[in-house]
């Protein structure tokens, strides 16, 4: 399993290897209050602390960082990353992922989930996907659970938080038996109007 740079294409996203001319867009786009769970945010939300963000997240080999290209609007609207990849145990993680308010809601979280649980099960031959969240991000863990993915327990105190708050993270994950019936979900969440 060689997990490399890509560009993925739906109907309504794209999502294409994160680069420094998608700073201008998520810095117009992206907003300090969707790092509120994350353990790393851009330091400033001017063009400059994008493209010191996108710097240090394409600078990891272990990460794949994707910019998520809404087709309709022309604009990048968030990230989302593979990382934690396994070859050998034929899994990985998909997680870094951020979406700009304004696309929240709508069709860009759903067919960006698709694209990358499409590749990883049906390319790749993944037969694990994992993501985690801050326990206190409610609305990401709904997002999971509505997503398809199985709760699979807490990882209690698993990491410091700049503010300094202790982090338990909740853990979710996809098998390749599930992986049809999510990706029928999330089809039919597509062909639903103004989802």
């Amino acid at each position: 399993m060689k997990v490399e740079p890509l560009t993925l294409r739906g109907r309504f996203v794209q999502l294409e290897p994160l680069a420094l001319r998608h700073a201008a867009d998520l810095a117009h786009t992206g907003s300090p209050e969707l790092f509120r769970y994350m353990n790393h945010s851009p330091a400033s939300w001017d063009v400059r602390g994008l493209e010191r963000y996108i710097s240090e997240a394409t600078a990891s080999p272990e990460r794949i960082a994707f910019a998520i290209v809404d087709l309709a609007r022309d604009q990048a609207v968030g990230t989302s990353s593979y990382f934690d990849i396994r070859a050998a145990h034929r899994g990985l993680e998909i997680g870094h992922t951020w979406i700009a308010r304004s696309a929240q809601g709508t069709r860009v979280n759903p067919e960006a989930k698709l694209l990358l649980l499409e590749h990883a099960f049906e390319r790749l031959g993944c037969i694990r996907v994992q993501l985690k969240t801050d326990s206190r991000n409610e609305q990401s863990q709904r997002a999971m659970l509505k997503l398809g993915c199985v709760r699979e327990g807490v990882l209690r105190k698993h990491m410091v938080m700049p503010d300094g708050h202790l982090r338990d993270t909740v853990l979710f994950s996809i098998t390749n038996e599930e992986w049809p019936a999510v990706r029928s979900r999330l089809e039919a969440r597509l062909n639903v109007a103004g989802n």
